[in-house]
């Protein structure tokens, strides 16, 4: 045959029939080599766990030594990313990024009447609700919600921010004291 055909199946082989060539059994030296590979191995097994003892019984379990390893102490912010990643708390600390940074976000003149409140990470929400201190702010932000959407979804990866729940100013509190007319239900009884 050359290099470039293709080699024909002939009616022998695995799906076809009995095989014309069974696998050789494991000779002699073929079963030493298997029991000597198993034996190294419950050796190494016995001689960690013998080390182990051995340490602990000195007072001390593992040793540090010349090279890194994870008991080694870190920085400070290492040692913060590394456990909101083992956490997973990547998206909650950006969204908190995000509130920290919400006058740079939405402008200034914005952010003096808006304030992010809270932040829904529910898979099935993803809301950010954010506290206007006039109706005329609310209704503004409400016009801007789909922009500002796009924009933290930018920032903070997409599908982090479904949807921003605008809050308006909320009334006064209710005070029920002693000169209250009766019947009434409180500050916002029209009295007619």
């Amino acid at each position: 045959m050359s290099g470039n055909e293709i080699p024909q199946l002939s009616g022998t082989g695995p799906l076809s029939g009995p095989a014309s060539n069974p696998a050789p059994e494991p000779s002699g030296v073929d079963l030493a080599r298997v029991a000597l590979r198993a034996a190294k191995e419950q050796a190494r097994a016995r001689g960690a766990a013998a080390q182990e003892k051995r340490q602990a019984r000195r007072g001390g379990g593992l040793r540090s030594g010349a090279r890194a390893d994870g008991r080694d102490p870190l920085p400070l912010g290492a040692a913060i990313n590394r456990l909101i990643t083992e956490r997973g708390w990547e998206t909650p600390a950006a969204v908190g990024g995000v509130m920290g940074r919400w006058p740079q976000i939405v402008g200034e003149d914005l952010a003096k009447h808006c304030v992010p409140l809270r932040y829904d990470e529910d898979p099935g929400e993803r809301v950010l609700t954010v506290q206007c201190d006039s109706t005329a702010w609310a209704t503004q932000l409400r016009l801007l919600a789909p922009r500002l959407v796009a924009r933290l979804n930018e920032d903070l990866g997409q599908g982090t921010v479904r949807m921003i729940k605008v809050l308006g100013p909320g009334g006064p509190a209710r005070r029920f004291g002693p000169l209250r007319a009766p019947g009434s239900t409180g500050a916002g009884d029209t009295y007619g």
